[in-house]
């Protein structure tokens, strides 16, 4: 073989070379763990769950400004009592308040 004749030939397995590891990478761009797909749907889920936290902080900060508040005193734990629990005082008397449907 000539010299020419193996130059076209390095070439041509150059160019065969660099036209598979272009369609490597491209399919790597597009499909599969890593992909600009994958990569969109990643950013949906850190959204999804930065909402959710947001959600749940505010409920962790409601839930620790009423252990501060029955912390505080007897007040706070008598508030609670009586609103979360239904408990009334001994010396008391309980009234229902029930509103009734208007009848037609």
């Amino acid at each position: 073989m000539s010299s020419v004749t193996h130059q076209k030939l390095n070439v041509r397995m150059l160019n065969g070379f660099l036209i598979v590891m272009f369609l490597f990478l491209q399919a790597c761009l597009w499909v599969g763990e890593g992909s600009i797909g994958y990569n969109v749907g990643l950013l949906g889920k850190i959204e999804e769950q930065q909402r959710t936290n947001a959600q749940m902080k505010a409920r962790n900060d409601q839930i620790a400004a009423e252990v501060l508040g029955l912390q505080e005193g007897h007040a706070g734990i008598e508030e609670y009592a009586r609103s979360q629990l239904g408990m009334i005082k001994t010396d008391e008397t309980f009234f229902m308040v029930v509103d009734t449907p208007p009848s037609q």
